[in-house]
């Protein structure tokens, strides 16, 4: 994993996976792989994801915010909240991408 996670450990591994299956639709590659996700709290029924993309122009950034609630409602209990806070410091660098990421963007 290459975010902090800060939460239930009852819920980590589902809550991971669920990140994993939402696709950057611009790169074809989980938003995990692409190191958008810079870390997820869970606390008093909120979920917390610190979420950035890689520009601030993203075309795609709320389809991306929808899809991440849609997964996480999928692994959370009914009762938590789901709170996607779009953050822009520090900046996205490609250094963020796994590995697999970036032999498959060819860098």
């Amino acid at each position: 994993m290459s975010f902090p996670y800060d939460g239930p450990d009852a819920l980590h591994d589902d809550v991971i996976e669920a990140l994993k299956r939402v696709v950057d639709p611009e790169v074809a590659l989980s938003i995990v792989d692409v190191g958008l996700i810079y870390g997820v709290t869970i606390a008093d029924d909120v979920a917390t994801v610190k979420l950035t993309m890689t520009t601030p122009a993203c075309p795609v950034a709320d389809v991306i915010v929808d899809d991440i609630g849609r997964e996480l409602e999928r692994v959370l209990p009914t009762h938590c909240t789901i709170d996607v806070d779009l953050v822009w410091e520090p900046p996205w660098t490609p250094e963020r991408m796994s590995a697999d990421a970036r032999r498959f963007m060819g860098w």
